[in-house]
């Protein structure tokens, strides 16, 4: 997706979003594993990317960029921190360059040769000018990507915009095509890909009709910023699974104290970083709904499989593939190992067994409802008038134990015993916070 790693600015906007603002600029460097003069240019440079995306934020807001990620709770659908995907995508001067490409290839299918001169007649006398290797590397990026088409003929190959669809759309088919790709994007994952698409519809609508009011008639709030920042590797490893590649990177714990690590090329500013390189090969990526994580599970040939949370993962690089008939293999047994995971557990199987208590008999039954939509794979195995049991072979509690909580007074754990034990220890422990001073 896109051309350039931002590792940095990644972990830069998860910390700030997670801590308010309430880290000094010594301790969010530390945290980092930055300068604090790292730290002020990677935010003078998101508050430009902000002044620059947003004209219509406050300058007040704009000065303090904790303020200008809470900016226009309302009048904006646009999920927070979006717009790091828009503006760091790309280098300054490949912005420069395929902006200059897009906009010739827009009015007319050219050649690479043609293209060349294109940019030597219009980028500006500052900027160093491509060569004819660059442009052939950013037509088959722009391809690849789907912006651009290369038409039939014999060569020298000419390219264009690639917007027939866009182009062949009534306006009440663009407006119906917008409202798909807006709900879409707000309730699938993984979804920048559909912000991103949404917004270059938003464009051409801007452009075509007078009448606005058509448009954005859904207002949503994700609250996950850590999935929408984590997409940003979502397509590397997934290209590393489908290409059955190893993959390397540096590698921090959620228990580390710290979540990034510059490279230093300077000796005397190298610092002590708490992440480990890691070389694995990638088998599968799982969401947490509950959560809004991602994970990497992997094998690795010492310790069998590994679990990574994406959040921690930076560097990250393809490595060499492996034969077809060892990665089959692998992923085999890792279906295997998680056939009963309420998310990623591998632990010991386990037989749950819970009865759910059924609502006034007045009201619907939204206990059952909700258990037969969100239980996977369990079973009711017993139905009274008041309340039903719930059955499930299940890799370990630790993971399905906040859903059984979520229910309260309205569920009852049988099996196992160590787990209805827990459970009890639990509410005992709420129970006191309650009792009268």
């Amino acid at each position: 997706m896109a051309k350039e790693s931002f590792d940095k600015e990644i972990q830069f906007l998860r910390m700030l979003v997670l801590t308010s603002g309430a880290y000094s600029r010594q301790q969010f460097a530390e945290r980092l594993g930055i300068s604090v003069h790292t730290f002020d240019k990677t935010l003078r440079r998101l508050k430009e990317i902000v002044a620059a995306m947003y004209p219509q934020v406050p300058d007040k807001q704009k000065k303090e960029f904790a303020e200008t990620l809470r900016y226009s709770y309302y009048d904006s659908t646009d999920p927070m921190l979006l717009f790091l995907f828009r503006a760091k995508s790309l280098k300054d001067s490949e912005s420069q360059r395929i902006s200059t490409l897009l906009a010739a290839m827009n009015e007319q299918a050219l050649t690479a040769m043609e293209l060349l001169e294109v940019c030597g007649n219009h980028l500006a006398a500052a900027a160093s000018l491509p060569d004819e290797k660059t442009i052939r590397t950013d037509l088959k990026y722009l391809e690849e990507v789907g912006v651009i088409k290369k038409e039939n003929g014999a060569r020298p190959y000419r390219y264009r915009i690639h917007n027939d669809l866009i182009q062949e759309l009534s306006q009440d088919e663009l407006v119906d095509l917008y409202d798909f790709v807006d709900v879409m994007s707000n309730t699938q994952v993984p979804s920048v890909q559909g912000y991103l698409l949404r917004d270059g519809l938003k464009k051409q609508m801007t452009r075509a009709m007078s009448d606005m009011t058509l448009i954005e008639p859904f207002l949503y709030k994700y609250h996950y910023y850590s999935r929408i920042l984590d997409e940003a590797h979502l397509f590397t490893l997934m290209t590393a699974i489908q290409n059955r590649c190893m993959v390397e990177f540096l590698y921090f714990s959620p228990k580390n104290s710290q979540s990034y690590a510059s490279k230093n090329t300077n000796p005397l500013f190298e610092r002590d970083m708490e992440g480990k390189w890691q070389t694995t090969l990638p088998l599968k990526i799982v969401y947490d709904h509950q959560y809004g994580r991602w994970y990497l599970l992997s094998h690795e040939s010492r310790h069998g499989i590994k679990k990574y949370r994406m959040e921690g993962m930076t560097q990250i690089e393809h490595g060499k593939p492996v034969p077809s008939l060892f990665f089959e293999e692998r992923k085999q047994d890792l279906e295997q190992k998680i056939q009963y995971s309420w998310v990623i557990d591998t632990g010991r199987l386990l037989h749950l067994k819970v009865r759910f208590f059924n609502p006034d008999r007045s009201q619907p039954n939204f206990i059952k409802e909700r258990v037969l939509l969100q239980g996977q794979w369990g079973q009711i195995t017993e139905e009274q008038a008041d309340s039903f049991i719930f059955e499930m072979k299940i890799n370990g509690i630790t993971e399905i134990k906040p859903w059984i909580r979520s229910f309260g007074s309205s569920c009852e754990v049988l099996e196992p015993l160590f787990f209805r034990q827990e459970m009890i220890a639990e509410w005992k422990e709420i129970g006191a916070y309650y009792e009268s001073v």
